[in-house]
């Protein structure tokens, strides 16, 4: 299924490349004063962010859901296998920036 959805991805990305360089080679080559140029081009970059937004807002949404319904499988398996809680491994952990993470260095260093 993730080989599909990669697949999907890459098209998508394709597609959108291949216009902008469509785009482009227009409007080098279109017969057009330069004020009107640039007057097309101002056009469509903001038609391509109020695009670029929506489809950003669409993902998000889309992530947040399948967060959601995650946590919910997640919460009916372990209900499944008599677990009492979730997991606390997906839980954030707050790192100050000068601080490490790294366990694996705490462990060498409490076994010395």
């Amino acid at each position: 299924m993730s080989d599909r959805d990669d697949g999907l991805g890459a098209f998508i990305a394709g597609v959108f490349i291949g216009g902008i360089i469509g785009a482009a080679t227009m409007l080098l080559l279109a017969p057009q004063s330069g004020e009107d140029t640039r007057t097309y081009i101002k056009d469509k970059s903001i038609e391509l962010k109020d695009k670029a937004s929506v489809t950003y807002d669409d993902y998000y949404t889309r992530v947040g859901e399948l967060a959601e319904e995650t946590k919910i499988k997640a919460s009916d398996l372990g209900q499944k296998t008599g677990a009492s809680k979730p997991s606390t491994a997906a839980t954030p952990v707050e790192v100050a920036p000068n601080e490490t993470t790294n366990s694996s260095q705490d462990e060498v260093a409490a076994e010395e």
